[in-house]
């Protein structure tokens, strides 16, 4: 423990590690917040889709040598965009939209790949999260990104928690749930894109849902959850960075399974 607390302390100094963790707090933060308001809606998984459909953004980045999170978010942002509209105009269930959407942004990247000539170490790092070699590029990037989405999530806080509860309602009361829904819908594209790299495709659903879901088993009020939530994540997050420096494991599975950690341990105080 002697030798051991030292060297963590040491992973601060590093920019590259300063770098990480700012951009995940940031990151984790905007993620507590929707993650908390997707499960409201029951709406969780089109996280999954919408990172797997971004995957064909991010493929069009590296292929044209342009940062990939710019083309990822554009991709995401229509998808999320058509899942709503087939929804609304009868076309498709949620869960057969996010199918479609998901299988179309996915090929599109394979697609894209295979005319490159194959994956690079580059798609890799976006497919399984790469925290540690966020760039002072990404890092702006992420920490735009994420800020819109608090302050969009700030500002309406009010409204998105009465379309959650009773959407209907909300109509009644004046609020209008068709603009603030799409804005929703938008930002929860962002969050996701923002999330990749700091996690990866394949696991970004952790970071968004595991969080909230752990908070939401504490029985707390509805802004104490969201407090509990922030907590969670960037506790997960932080903890994650450490010891995956410190074991040289990767940092996006031990991040989530220290989610997961948490996670069990607020269901066993929840059932007390």
């Amino acid at each position: 423990m002697i030798d051991f607390l030292p060297a963590l302390l040491k992973l601060l100094g590093y920019q590259f590690f300063q770098y990480a963790l700012i951009g995940g707090v940031l990151a984790t933060l905007a993620c507590a917040w929707i993650g908390l308001f997707l499960i409201l809606r029951k709406e969780s998984m089109i996280v999954d889709g919408i990172a797997h459909t971004a995957f064909g953004g991010i493929a069009i980045g590296v292929f044209f040598s342009i940062n990939p999170i710019l083309p990822a978010l554009l991709i995401s942002a229509i998808a999320v965009l058509g899942i709503s509209y087939m929804r609304k105009k009868g076309l498709a269930q949620s869960d057969s939209a996010i199918a479609v959407m998901l299988a179309l942004g996915f090929s599109t990247g394979l697609i894209i790949i295979s005319l490159a000539g194959g994956f690079s170490v580059e798609l890799f790092s976006y497919l399984f999260g790469s925290i540690l070699t966020i760039s002072y590029a990404d890092l702006i990037i992420v920490s735009a990104l994420s800020i819109t989405a608090l302050l969009f999530l700030s500002i309406f806080y009010k409204e998105l928690l009465c379309i959650s509860f009773d959407e209907e309602s909300s109509r009644l009361t004046g609020i209008p749930v068709e603009i603030i829904s799409t804005a929703f819908n938008i930002m929860v594209a962002v969050t996701i894109v923002v999330s990749i790299k700091i996690i990866g495709i394949i696991l970004v659903i952790a970071l968004i849902v595991i969080p909230a879901l752990s908070a939401l088993q504490l029985r707390l009020s509805f802004k104490k959850t969201m407090a509990a939530t922030v907590i969670l994540g960037i506790t997960g997050v932080v903890a994650g960075l450490f010891l995956s420096a410190a074991y040289d494991v990767a940092t996006s599975g031990v991040i989530v399974f220290a989610l997961l950690g948490m996670f069990i341990i607020s269901a066993l105080i929840g059932r007390r």
